[in-house]
């Protein structure tokens, strides 16, 4: 569904795709409203109620560079487009931690289009 630098991520549980339109907005001397759309981004926030060890660690190295290519699947036509993205905050929680083992739970963070 999802592949970051070219490789496939595991599939996200919660998928929401953020459509934000970056524009100048200004009045003008009658009062009318006047915006510059400058460019449209956009904003995925990604989520899963778990993933093993193996499979967090792919998903967080993937995004841990700076910038990186993803490949999404893109609402406005359904259909896979590719864009340059960063990464927000990623939160992990832990599910347990039984005999030095620990489990991952509620995985989520945004990538957000450069």
């Amino acid at each position: 569904m999802i592949k970051i630098d070219g490789k496939e991520i595991p599939s996200p549980s919660d998928y929401q795709v953020g459509i934000m339109d970056i524009s100048k907005a200004e009045r003008n001397a009658r009062g009318d409203m006047i915006i510059e759309r400058i460019t449209t981004k956009r904003k995925i926030e990604l989520g899963w109620k778990h993933l093993s060890k193996s499979d967090l660690q792919t998903v967080m190295n993937a995004v841990s560079p700076v910038f990186f290519k993803v490949e999404y699947i893109d609402p406005l036509n359904s259909v896979k487009k590719t864009g340059t993205f960063y990464a927000g905050d990623r939160n992990v929680g832990a599910l347990d931690y039984i005999n030095g083992d620990i489990r991952w739970k509620d995985i989520k963070f945004s990538v957000i289009e450069k």
